[in-house]
């Protein structure tokens, strides 16, 4: 009952986490372009302050998960990234100059590679039948911080005081705000994180133990696996070598040799863990195309998050109430999106709901190129065509996510997961680089920039379908058999001799 209750513990301050992070970006993006104007900023800086947070984000992803697979300590590893955080907002806040400004979305950026490790700990952490909807739920936070930041800057852009040599307006306020979040959020992991210890799966028939002919637990025999010695690559099993019988004549004169016992799983472990190999784990096939599925839809994603504000205000004259309110909208789409992923995924697999993400992606981007690149018709049908093409956008994202996020969990190392998902949101990060540039370089010539979009889903589509056979994660069950198998031989040539 007692690790019960740490792990609802660990798991609800995952959460805050993740809605933290929401909760920044929708009270930073919507004030950051006015506030560098106001320190005299050119129009090229709104690029600079949004790809320097995703910059740093990428460069530190990759560190944390390194730094979280060789010391499992992810509540250090929290608390230290979370600095940054509180560093870089109140950087922000002070707003000196146009480049403070630049670097402390710079340094805030560093506190979002700890998400790595995150995602390591719950891949660890979480048996392989739960996690999906573990993912789902964490994922979901992020989404509710971006329906609550709206809201906030409701009553933030009230601000006008001034705190010492600070002043507090609607533009520095955010930053002071988030800094005081990110602050509390620190005593809340002091509190309630607890380094949960690895998930261990049963192996066996039917998930149980290991049985001896005598129907009783055989003795010796791991009732928790797999051993990683004599696993092939993904998702295969090698065969142990046949015992060599001492029957034969020409062998009985030669000395008995006790059989060598098998290392320990933790001196196993270790070896696998010195002679990792970065291109093995990275560039297998089912892998590559899970970072393929990250970075076509967040580059399409974000693409066309960058055009929406410049489409909105060309065609129907939105103001800031009015692009709040969708986002408020789109954020409540993509909350139900992940309570109903949360759900599905106890009854299917993990490539079918990305299948499922693809297609409702194919269609969106069909019915931009139709409708969105060139509107026609009067203002309510215009706006029934922005309408219908965002909400089919938004919901093939928690599909994809969820799947692609799970799944690579599941297929990459145990010992590894922590780098693992740091190259992944690496992989991310840069589609959110990219994908502003693209769309905003391109806001008046939507076809090219629809059309690459269009490029990159069918390209997507033709890998996936090659590759969908591959994509399942590995059952514990046939290498548990295979653990067994070995160790019998084992048995049998101990007594043999």
């Amino acid at each position: 009952m007692e690790n019960k209750r740490k792990k609802k513990m660990t798991y609800f301050t995952i959460g805050l986490i993740f809605l933290l992070s929401g909760m920044e970006y929708a009270v930073i993006l919507p004030t950051i372009w006015r506030y560098l104007q106001t320190l005299g900023a050119a129009p090229y800086f709104l690029g600079l302050g949004l790809s320097a947070f995703s910059l740093s984000g990428l460069l530190s992803g990759p560190w944390f998960g390194y730094w979280s697979d060789k010391t499992h300590a992810t509540k250090k590893i929290i608390l230290f990234a979370n600095l940054f955080e509180i560093v870089g907002n109140f950087m922000y806040f002070m707003g000196y100059s146009k480049w403070l400004l630049i670097f402390s979305r710079l340094v805030a950026g560093v506190g979002t590679g700890a998400g790595s490790s995150i995602f390591g700990f719950m891949g660890r952490c979480t048996a392989h039948k739960d996690r999906s909807a573990v993912f789902a739920s964490v994922m979901a936070c992020r989404q509710i911080g971006l329906m609550i930041g709206p809201v906030l800057n409701l009553f933030l852009r009230l601000c006008d005081f001034k705190l010492g040599p600070f002043v507090v307006n609607k533009y520095t306020a955010p930053g002071l705000f988030m800094c005081l979040m990110w602050t509390l959020l620190q005593l809340v992991v002091v509190f309630m994180f607890w380094e949960i210890p690895p998930q261990e799966e049963p192996v066996g028939e039917g998930g149980g133990a290991a049985w001896d002919g005598a129907g009783e637990v055989a003795e010796g025999k791991p009732l928790l696996g797999p051993r990683p010695d004599i696993l092939g690559s993904y998702g295969s099993v090698v065969t142990p070598d046949p015992p060599r019988s001492t029957a034969n004549p020409a062998n009985s004169n030669l000395p008995r040799v006790s059989p060598t016992p098998l290392p320990p799983l933790e001196e196993v472990a270790d070896s696998r863990s010195s002679s990792f190999s970065m291109s093995r784990e990275f560039l297998r096939e089912e892998v590559v195309v899970l970072f393929t599925a990250h970075f076509v839809i967040l580059f399409n994603q974000t693409a066309l998050e960058t055009v929406v504000t410049p489409l909105t205000q060309q065609y129907f004259n939105f103001g800031e109430l009015e692009n709040s309110i969708i986002y408020c909208i789109c954020s409540v789409e993509v909350i139900t999106g992940f309570l109903f992923v949360h759900w599905l995924c106890r009854y299917t697999t993990e490539r079918v709901l990305l299948a499922v993400g693809l297609i409702l992606c194919h269609i969106s981007c069909v019915w931009c190129l139709i409708f969105l690149a060139n509107p026609q018709g009067n203002f309510s049908w215009q706006l029934a065509e922005f309408i219908i093409g965002v909400f089919l956008q938004i919901s093939g994202l928690p599909f994809v996510a969820v799947a692609q996020v799970c799944l690579f969990s599941k297929i990459t190392s145990v010992e590894s997961q922590g780098l693992s998902q740091g190259v992944r949101r690496s992989v991310g990060g840069l589609a959110t680089i990219l994908g502003p540039l693209w769309g905003g370089g391109l806001t008046g010539h939507m076809y090219i920039m629809l059309g690459l979009m269009m490029a990159l889903l069918v390209l997507f589509a033709i890998i996936f379908s090659f590759s969908y056979p591959r994509l399942v994660a590995p059952t514990v069950v046939e290498h548990a058999q295979g653990v067994e198998n070995s160790e019998d031989s084992v048995g049998v040539q101990g007594q043999e001799n």
